[in-house]
């Protein structure tokens, strides 16, 4: 049997701010990880997320939500989030900043889609646990700014990979998720 990865969409829950095809990139971006044999994860909420859910159910796949809520009841009526196209959603009850931890901590590679202060946060705490990243550029908010952020003089030990094109980004990202895990299971023996 395949290993699944656990492949994890951040973006923004608004998506106003976005560019005016984000929310059709990032179901292309949902889609081409199932299609490419992984698992989506997300933050169980609207916009970017939301829309990567949609492309993962489109292509018949799996999605896990990862709530800032207790329960389901506060999922729906404090937070005000959607659970329609998520298979599993894991009700944290650390709100939205342990939700993030949570999140990215349970992935194997995240990829950046628009996105906001959330979504700067879960970059973050990705590219402090060296885990692969996958930014698609031209979405808008916060993916617009990590190159140049990283340009700046950062030296990452974290894999970093761009592209405008969904389904190349994720291609990008497989391949480097790959190259971990077979990294890791080999130093393990």
């Amino acid at each position: 049997m395949q290993e699944k990865y656990k492949i994890c969409v951040s973006g923004a829950a608004e998506i106003d701010i976005c560019n005016a095809k984000a929310k059709e990139m990032a179901e292309e971006v949902g889609k081409e990880i199932v299609k490419q044999g992984a698992i989506l994860i997300t933050g169980a909420t609207t916009g970017i997320p939301y829309w990567a859910a949609v492309g993962a159910k489109k292509a018949k796949g799996f999605s896990i939500g990862f709530s800032p809520a207790s329960t389901e009841k506060e999922h729906l009526r404090r937070y005000r989030l959607p659970i329609d196209k998520f298979d599993l959603i894991v009700y944290t009850g650390f709100d939205y900043t342990g939700r993030n931890l949570v999140l990215t901590k349970a992935a194997d590679a995240v990829i950046v889609i628009c996105g906001r202060t959330g979504t700067m946060n879960e970059f973050t705490i990705a590219f402090e646990d060296e885990k692969p990243i996958g930014v698609l550029e031209g979405s808008g908010g916060t993916a617009d700014l990590i190159r140049p952020l990283l340009k700046r003089g950062y030296r990452p030990r974290t894999t970093v990979v761009y592209d405008t094109n969904p389904k190349r980004l994720v291609a990008k990202v497989m391949q480097l998720v790959k190259k971990e895990k077979y990294k890791n299971h080999n130093h393990a023996r």
